[in-house]
Order: C-alpha cells, then structure tokens, then sequence
C-alpha cells in the first residue's frame, strides 16, 4: 500500500519494511531544518511521521499489536526485579571494581534508591508557556546536526505512515538490539507524559526529544529508571555511571539519547 505525499519533497523512493511501506529520500535534504518543520506542522494531516534514519537502520516492521500487548508497568516492575537481583552485589559494596593498571577505577555505583519497582515518574502538565513537542523536535534535530551527530553522508529523511512518532521504530522495523516491543510502549508513555519525540535512529543510537522534562529530583529518580530498563547500554553499561549521576543530568534536560551494541 501506498502512501499520499506532501508537496516539496526531494527526490525519493518507497521502500518496503515487510507489510509496512515507507517513503525514503534519495539524499539527506539540503535545508532539512525547514522541510522538517513543515512536516512536523502537518503530521495530523498527512499521517506521516518524520524520522532521519539511515537506510541500513529500517528492517521488518514490528506489528503495532506487539507493543498494544505491552503491560508497561507489569512488565518494568517484572524487568527491575531481575535487574535488582544481579546488581544489588554491586551496589552495596563500595570498593572499585579491578581495572587494568593505570586505569582510572570506575565511580561506585549506589544504584537506584527503590527496593520494590515504584511505579512511572509523574507526567508533567502541559503549560501554554512552554515549547511545544514540534518546536522542541526541530531544535533538537538542528542541534544534532550542527555538532555532527547525524551524517549527511549516510542519513536520509523518512516518512512513515504513523499516527505518533512512539511508533515509528516499530513500523519502520528498526535494526538495533533494542527491545522494540517494550521500547515502544516506554516511548508511547513518554511522549503522553512529557512531549516526548523520536528525532532520529542512526545505527544503534536514538535521539529523542522532550518538551516538558521533569525537573524535580524525586521524578527525576523514577524517570532514570525507565531509562535503565529500555535496556540502553549507555545508560547500564557503557561508560559505567552512576544512578544517581544520570538521575541528576535529565533535570530539565530536552534530548535524550539512548545506543545499543
């Protein structure tokens, strides 16, 4: 199936993620900030959702069910359990882990201060003061791309027949090692919550933007734990930072940004 276009489009194809099909710019855009804007102003219209991806990243469209099937709380309750057990060792001894000679030990990390899964961070109200999702997406993409984070030379624009952009890794089957399924509803949730956007997925990496960020500590807390349970390496794993740390640095923060190896 095919899908209605806007006018002022580059160059392009459709390509197909199994049942889903999606349109694909030939080159990245010049002047891609503007053309953004635009489709993000007429999202509601065209039902097409904006995405900057490369063209390796899009693979077999997970059905949209899968992550209907989702139950987010019983799921991250069941997922924080499991990840309490095999880390709690950790968290309560304060002695460096070993590292290579002339290697800087790694900061102990406390972990989350919950014993028991406490439930989603708060949803912050929307304010007519405040930016909204769109303009907050469009700044976020102009700032990835200003420092470099996008590549031209390997990201094209992409359009995908979606009604919310929480969506779009979903149908455009996105290739990382994430858990599309569970990272879609968490995004879903997001984006009711907080104004949340996909921006783009460049190889492993998801850039997402946020309009209303909470800033009080006790939300930040819960939120640093939905981050921990999308899996995300960079925030488990790699580099090895303290809970606390990225609990206190998404304070009012507008783009996160999450890899899988």
């Amino acid at each position: 199936m095919r899908i209605a276009l806007p006018d002022g489009l580059p160059s392009g194809r459709f390509v197909s993620c199994g049942p889903v099909h999606v349109w694909i710019s030939d080159e990245f855009p010049y002047g891609i900030e503007r053309l953004w804007a635009r489709l993000l102003s007429e999202q509601r219209s065209t039902g097409l959702v904006p995405l900057v991806c490369r063209p390796d990243d899009l693979g077999r469209a997970v059905g949209l069910e899968r992550v209907d099937a989702v139950r987010l709380e019983e799921a991250l309750a069941g997922d924080f359990a499991e990840y309490r057990r095999g880390r709690l060792p950790l968290w309560t001894d304060p002695r460096p882990a070993s590292v290579p000679e002339g290697v800087e030990p790694w900061p102990h990390d406390p972990g989350p201060p919950f014993e028991e899964w406490p439930g989603l961070a708060p949803p912050m109200p929307v304010t007519s003061a405040g930016p909204t999702p769109r303009e907050t997406a469009s700044k976020t993409l102009a700032r990835l791309l200003d420092s470099r984070r996008l590549g031209p030379d390997e990201c094209r624009l992409v359009l995908v027949p979606a009604s919310r952009s929480s969506d779009a890794l979903a149908l455009t089957g996105w290739s990382a090692e994430a858990p599309l399924p569970l990272l879609c509803a968490l995004l879903r949730s997001w984006e009711d919550r907080y104004g949340a956007r996909v921006v783009a997925a460049s190889g492993s990496e998801l850039h997402v933007s946020v309009a209303r960020p909470p800033v009080d500590p006790s939300h930040t807390d819960l939120l640093a734990l939905e981050h921990v349970l999308s899996t995300a390496d960079n925030v488990v794993d790699d580099p090895p930072r303290p809970f606390p740390d990225h609990a206190a640095d998404l304070a009012g923060r507008t783009h996160w940004s999450f890899w899988w190896d």
